[in-house]
């Protein structure tokens, strides 16, 4: 019989937050004292998706959640094992609670490690369901109406100023104390700075969501911008779900409340994807891709580059870079432009990409940005190919170059004409504007009159393939509702 204290843990994880959260209320209930617990994981601090950006959001979560808390959230940097065996010298761990994560690799591994931990150390486990995410899922039956009585269902109260809190003080010494600085680039991490925008959204910006939501520049404003909110579960799912249902009846707003709650829904179905079939972060979900070709010579290195840093020679490419890298935020078809441009363009592996595009996003979702990577790229076999075309899509949303004047500075004197397409200035022209091309702003990396042709080809004529359509038959059956 032990003598040392009884308690539970609550692990915090992607669900930073003290509301509609199960593990933290099933904690409650149980009548235990309750240890916080947040772990700055060194293989995840180590881990290329993720950089500053990600772990400042963090930090400031976890001090907007003391703020609200009786007592404080106990932060650890070590491996999660570590961390609890040293919990155990000091309390009996009665149960550990927390959610599911569908995670990379690592975090999958790392969750085996603290199965086989508890385990052996009598611990009892209890991991709940990530909002309408369904751990194991072979097909979508009846998804949809799951989704929606898990969106729709009753959201139980937390008590947080009677939680019953004990705290551990671990070495946190190692950890960078810039995270602890605001940085005005980026948006502010917690709760409390989630709900504020997306209260800020229904005083009236969001207004008109369905209109810019494409623009790179109007989509700053217009577009709900909850999404690092919800990554690190800031806010849940069913949270902003049953705010939006609440605003439903708003003259004026139906048709960007019916955009933006698709877009909840996608959220959900895109993880799942991730957490049914998570070989997709290493390989092409559709197996028949396996040996399409890819540029790997010197030149595709230094294009790589070029685009990594915003320096392709177009400049939209180029500016919603540059606007990634300061302020971790671009809208969803800017996004899914940057990666037609890696794989399409510019024919180079998108595994070769997803990572950098990953440690820019502030709002990185592992199961949502493997799933939309792949689907950009062109490789299930089962959605629809889009090759971008980044001048065609400068002049239509972006028609005035405010976008990319505000990122791209060195070619800002240019008129309109001229913008776009940087590469047609005379050299008169470039002695007027003070502008010399491969120097001031690079010349394009290719022509994508040439590219797009050839990129095109090679997609269609690989969808053809007995193998490819094997394949998109399989995920189909797996990922896609189907009726009786």
């Amino acid at each position: 019989m032990s003598d040392k204290p009884k308690i539970n843990i609550v692990w915090f994880k992607r669900d930073l937050r003290l509301s509609d959260h199960e593990p933290l209320k099933l904690a409650q209930d149980s009548g235990l004292p309750i240890l916080l617990l947040y772990v700055f994981e060194p293989e995840l601090l180590n881990d290329a998706h993720y950089s500053e950006r990600h772990w400042r959001f963090v930090t400031e979560s976890l001090l907007d959640m003391n703020r609200r808390l009786p007592g404080k959230v106990s932060v650890a940097n070590d491996e999660i094992v570590n961390v609890l065996n040293k919990i155990s010298n000091h309390y009996q761990i009665d149960c550990l609670f927390s959610h599911e994560e569908t995670g990379l690799a690592n975090t999958y591994q790392r969750d085996k490690a603290v199965a086989r931990w508890a385990g052996n150390q009598k611990v009892n486990w209890c991991e709940r369901q990530t909002g309408a995410v369904i751990r194991p899922c072979n097909n979508r039956d009846d998804w949809d109406k799951q989704w929606k009585s898990v969106m729709r269902a009753e959201i139980e109260p937390i008590l947080v100023k009677n939680l019953n809190l004990v705290y551990l003080d671990f070495d946190t010494s190692q950890l960078p104390a810039v995270w602890k600085n605001r940085d005005l680039r980026f948006q502010l991490g917690g709760s409390k700075a989630g709900w504020r925008v997306l209260d800020d959204f229904f005083e009236s910006r969001g207004k008109d969501y369905h209109w810019f939501i494409s623009k790179p520049l109007q989509s700053r404003t217009s577009c709900s911008r909850m999404s690092p909110y919800l990554a690190w579960g800031n806010i849940s799912l069913r949270e902003m779900y049953q705010h939006v249902l609440s605003h439903w009846n708003r003259k004026g707003w139906r048709r960007s409340l019916v955009a933006l709650t698709s877009r909840l829904h996608w959220h959900c179905h895109f993880i799942q994807k991730f957490e049914s079939e998570s070989t997709m972060q290493f390989d092409h979900i559709n197996a028949g891709y396996q040996r399409i070709p890819y540029r790997e010579n010197r030149q595709a290195e230094d294009d790589l580059l070029a685009w990594k840093r915003g320096q392709t020679g177009y400049p939209l490419i180029d500016a919603c870079m540059r606007c990634l890298q300061e302020t971790g935020y671009i809208n969803f078809r800017m996004r899914a432009m940057l990666v037609s441009f890696l794989c399409h363009h510019l024919q180079i592996d998108w595994r070769r990409g997803v990572a950098h595009l990953a440690n820019l996003f502030l709002d990185f979702e592992p199961g949502i940005h493997y799933a939309q990577f792949q689907m950009q790229a062109g490789v299930t076999g089962t959605n629809t190919i889009r090759i971008y075309n980044p001048t065609k899509q400068a002049k239509e949303q972006d028609p005035d170059g405010t976008f990319i004047r505000r990122w791209c500075p060195e070619i800002a004197a240019l008129p309109d004409a001229l913008l776009f397409e940087p590469w047609l200035l005379t050299s008169m022209e470039e002695l007027m504007y003070e502008i010399r091309l491969g120097g001031t702003y690079p010349r394009p990396i290719v022509d994508v009159t040439t590219s797009y042709r050839e990129a095109s080809e090679l997609l269609w004529s690989w969808r053809k393939r007995d193998e490819v359509k094997a394949e998109a038959k399989r995920i189909v059956r797996r990922h896609v509702r189907t009726k009786n």
